[in-house]
């Protein structure tokens, strides 16, 4: 459990963080990138209105008392490389023009604004050109500037951020993963000592309860058999059986990778455990059929896995109520070794997340009767269970009101 939580932590933590670089990243370059548009359109604007070329210098850097929006750097007609192209309204080239840029030539720009011309857009990018797209007098004006360098500059930065948030999000999970351990200790010695505490409470409980169990027999051989020597016997078996289920709960879960496993016919148990549960299921009338595929191994320990089938068996006899059906089946997938149980139940009996029947003391009826028996730790152990054997367990609600629970354990 604490070797899970300790992952989980990192794993919440680098998701969390990787969210919030992503999107500091992405505004970042997505505001870089529409300023180089936003640049890009501005400067084909200015030669829109000086018809293919910048304005003159008066006219473009305007004097002391000239509007802000002409206020632009006087350096930017020289740094700018831009061509133009006229068509006539049937799309034949009528003028080129490419005396601001060396690296392009007339039947290149020509090629160019063809293509433009029949893509249909009024603004976009054709390579690393910036195009505008304008009517004037009948005739299709069009005129790219070269935003080589902007572009070039936006991608290097784009790679440098990404270089720097991946070295970052490595340089945190080295982190996490030496620090984790400290973060949870915490927790870590609150669920020792819980667990310990389960363990000695249980060894400690023992006694009272054998010993209130042999007075209640000798009371009953002086007294006779009533009713109140009868419910204290009842009430010492369920308290006893209630400690050695906590006991045992614990020691799985505390068991872990250090559980003793031998490689044993796991198709042999599960046919063996389900052969004694068939009885009951003809005493309720209920319909319990039986698909084992056979000649399947698995490792682990023979008494915790034999525990596992008779729980998942017992709790869909319990509740598929008389007449239900419950059906068993053990298959050998490609992941490894799937054993299912299904058996027929109310939905209405079931918490809206399917995972809490697996938390401990949950009981289907909210008043928590002991009409059916058990204590609600059933389905608790056999997750611990099959997680100390690296498998995984679910429940799931299937058509016609079937309750499903698979347990997946890793090939041998």
């Amino acid at each position: 459990m604490i070797r899970r939580l300790r992952r989980r932590l990192v794993a919440v933590t680098m998701l969390c963080l990787f969210l919030v670089l992503a999107a500091i990243m992405g505004a970042v370059n997505v505001i870089n990138y529409q300023s180089i548009l936003t640049g890009a359109d501005s400067t084909l604007a200015l030669l829109r209105d000086g018809g293919g070329a910048f304005p003159k210098f008066q006219e473009f850097h305007g004097g002391p008392g000239s509007p802000a929006k002409k206020q632009l750097p006087p350096e930017l007609p020289y740094e700018s490389r831009y061509f133009s192209v006229q068509l006539s309204a049937e799309g034949e080239i009528l003028s080129v023009d490419t005396g601001k840029i060396a690296a392009i030539n007339a039947a290149d720009a020509a090629e160019i604004a063809q293509s433009v011309w029949q893509d249909g857009r009024e603004r976009g990018f054709v390579d690393s050109y910036r195009f505008l797209r304008y009517e004037e007098e009948g005739r299709t004006q069009l005129i790219f500037l070269d935003c080589w360098r902007s572009l070039e500059t936006f991608r290097s930065f784009l790679l440098a951020s990404l270089g720097i948030s991946a070295a970052g999000l490595t340089a945190v999970l080295v982190l996490l993963i030496l620090f984790s351990g400290r973060i949870i200790r915490p927790v870590q010695e609150s669920y020792e000592k819980q667990k310990r505490f389960i363990t000695d409470a249980g060894h400690e409980i023992k006694t009272p309860v054998t010993i209130i169990s042999a007075d209640a027999e000798l009371l009953e051989m002086d007294l006779g058999d009533n009713e109140w020597l009868r419910d204290i016997k009842a009430q010492t078996v369920r308290l006893a059986q209630l400690t050695q289920d906590l006991v045992y709960l614990s020691r799985m879960e505390e068991a872990g990778p250090h559980l003793k496993e031998i490689e044993l016919p796991f198709s042999d148990l599960v046919a063996e455990t389900a052969q004694s549960f068939q009885a009951l299921a003809k005493t309720r009338r209920q319909d319990f059929s039986v698909d084992i595929q056979p000649m399947i191994s698995l490792k682990g320990d023979e008494s915790a896995l034999r525990q596992l089938v008779s729980i998942l068996l017992d709790n869909a006899l319990k509740y598929s109520g008389e007449g239900g059906s419950i059906r068993l089946s053990l298959s050998e997938q490609k992941k490894g070794v799937l054993l299912t149980v299904e058996n027929t139940t109310s939905a209405a009996a079931l918490p809206a997340r399917l995972e809490e029947l697996f938390e401990r003391f949950y009981r289907a009826d909210s008043s928590r009767s002991s009409q059916t028996g058990g204590f609600g730790l059933g389905l608790a152990i056999a997750q611990a269970v099959v997680q100390a054997h690296r498998g995984r367990i679910h429940a799931s609600l299937k058509e016609g009101g079937l309750l499903q629970i698979q347990a997946a354990f890793p090939p041998v």
